[in-house]
Formats: C-alpha cells, structure tokens, sequence
C-alpha cells in the first residue's frame, strides 16, 4: 500500500521557481491553526475559505471535496494564496502565494490525517466512513513567496 502523504517535515527539493519555507513559517503552519486559502472566481473575484493545512517539505497540502468551488477555481487557475496566523498572537502570521496542483486523495490519506492533526485521534474516522462516490482531493500549493511577520 502506498505510503500517505506527509503532513508535517521536510521532503524532496522542488523546482527552481519554488521557494524553501523558514523554520519560523514551517511552526506556524505545523500547527493546528485554521487556515485561509484565497482562489479566483472565473469572474476574476476572489473566493476564499477557512481550510485546514499540512506540510510536505516545503509544498502546502490541502483536502477538499471534490466539486467544491475552491478545486474548480484551482483547476481553472491555479494561483492561490493560504494564509495562517497564531490565534494568541494575531501579529504573527504567514501567507504563502504559489501554484497548485489538485489530485485524489486515494485511500482519504490526507483527509484522515488532517482531521487528526486537528481534532485528535479518531477524528479521521468520518472520512473513512463516506460512501465510495465522495471523493476527496489534495490542493498542493507549491510555494512561490512567503510573506508576514513568520515568513
């Protein structure tokens, strides 16, 4: 069975036009903080959502449904900005501006994963339980600049 991916830690080295996380960004969103991920609507206006987030390396990982606004606007354009603050410290914070890509997310891997980051053991469960027609998808977002106070 192939290995899930990583929500947390460092992996391989990434294309030239990526960019490298520093440890102070890579906290922040190692955490369980919600995040805000940013897409444009076809129209050109922004859409936003409140989203969990893991890490693999220096790439952002996001599940979603699939279908949702938010994979759509991404598969149409794949610009995206995701951004997380310290709930006891609003003054630090990151954004990271990148690229995506969307796949499946086989097995629910993420999805499972995330949930457990957040709400703790078993949390994951409920993805695991869904019929075989809801399928869930992974938003990579590939860094391309990093901004706020953690960047």
């Amino acid at each position: 069975m192939p290995r899930p991916p990583a929500v947390s830690g460092r992996g391989a080295t990434l294309g030239a036009m990526s960019i490298s996380l520093r440890d102070s960004a890579r906290t922040l969103l190692d955490a369980a903080h919600p995040a805000v991920l940013a897409t444009i609507n076809a129209d050109g206006s922004p859409q936003s959502s409140v989203v969990w987030v893991g890490l693999d390396g220096d790439d952002l990982l996001i599940s979603s449904q699939a279908g949702r606004l938010k994979e759509r606007n991404l598969r149409r354009d794949p610009r995206a900005s995701l951004t997380v603050y310290d709930p006891a410290d609003s003054d630090h914070y990151v954004e990271v501006r990148g690229t995506c890509t969307v796949t499946e997310d086989e097995g629910r891997r993420l999805a499972v994963a995330l949930a457990e980051k957040y709400e703790g053991p078993g949390a994951g469960d409920e993805y695991l339980a869904l019929p075989p027609e809801s399928v869930r998808v992974i938003i990579r977002i590939t860094p391309t600049r990093v901004v706020g106070s953690a960047a």
